[in-house]
């Protein structure tokens, strides 16, 4: 049985989870013409949300999650919890993502109760003006909102800039259940800091991508500072902060329209050529 009810999205779809066990979830894939294997903001989504239907009295407050090997989009994705620790104000679980016999990625999630505040301060928002002020692009997604702040293309191989992208978004018809918000911001915190790492070298860009360049996540650990509304603007600020040896590193910060910070990120990345042709490559991706 389906943990929510997440309408049309395919993206909200796929975190509406069918529960099997007392921690086990299975989740339905995003399919993705462009791309055929498994999105990471996928799974860490799966993971927050399976996390937090095990441990219903608190909310995840991080996780860190290694993507260990590449998925297929044509088979859904089983969540194991195993628990490491639940206490009064804290709890943790281990989560693995697999597909059959086929480990995808591992996990570890903190989850929180909450507590007051004794000391309180944030970063700056970046002087980058409000969503309106930035133009649309096209989302891969029904119901969900992006705007790239000053225009960048990130499929162009020509135009360069500094190693950072600033990116308005915002998700429609979000039911009510703080879980889905966070999965939701999860998705679109994976996705901007290799474009951000391409961006300043000529010749390389977006459009390579799952083409002449291999890239993907390696690695990714969110935290949430504050309750995160998918369903309202947010200014997810990207900024690469080394690339080099086939990898790139970088870190995240999101905000509200009134500059409050609710999450950061960091992510280590692979941006490499290709080692196989494409014909190998294909069947690679679909194996289990």
């Amino acid at each position: 049985m389906s943990t929510t009810s997440t309408g049309a999205s395919p993206i909200l779809r796929s975190f509406a989870l069918d529960r099997l066990g007392d921690r086990a979830f299975r989740g339905e894939s995003v399919q993705d013409e462009r791309r055929p294997v498994v999105f990471g903001g996928q799974i860490m989504g799966q993971m927050i949300v399976a996390a937090s239907r095990y441990e219903p009295a608190k909310t995840v407050r991080s996780l860190h999650v290694i993507f260990a090997r590449s998925g297929t989009i044509k088979h859904p994705v089983e969540v194991e919890l195993d628990p490491v620790h639940s206490g009064r104000a804290l709890a943790s679980v281990s989560a693995t993502a697999a597909q059959g016999e086929r480990v995808l990625s591992r996990g570890l999630l903190l989850l929180d109760a909450g507590e007051p505040d004794v000391i309180r301060h944030q970063v700056p928002v970046a002087p980058v003006g409000g969503p309106l002020d930035a133009p649309p692009v096209a989302a891969p997604s029904p119901g969900a909102e992006l705007r790239l702040v000053d225009g960048v293309d990130l499929m162009t191989t020509a135009a360069t800039g500094p190693p950072e992208l600033h990116v308005w978004v915002r998700f429609s018809d979000v039911p009510d259940d703080a879980a889905l918000h966070q999965a939701l911001l999860s998705w679109y915190t994976d996705g901007f800091l290799i474009a951000a790492a391409m961006r300043p070298h000529e010749g390389i860009g977006q459009e390579q991508a799952h083409e002449t360049l291999s890239t993907g996540v390696l690695a990714h650990t969110l935290t949430f500072h504050e309750p995160v509304r998918a369903d309202r603007w947010l200014l997810i600020s990207n900024r690469s902060l080394h690339a080099g040896g086939g990898r790139g590193y970088g870190e995240g910060h999101v905000f509200t329209e009134d500059g409050q910070l609710v999450a950061s990120f960091v992510q280590q990345n692979m941006i490499r050529y290709f080692r196989d042709a494409p014909g190998v490559r294909g069947k690679a991706a679909g194996a289990m």
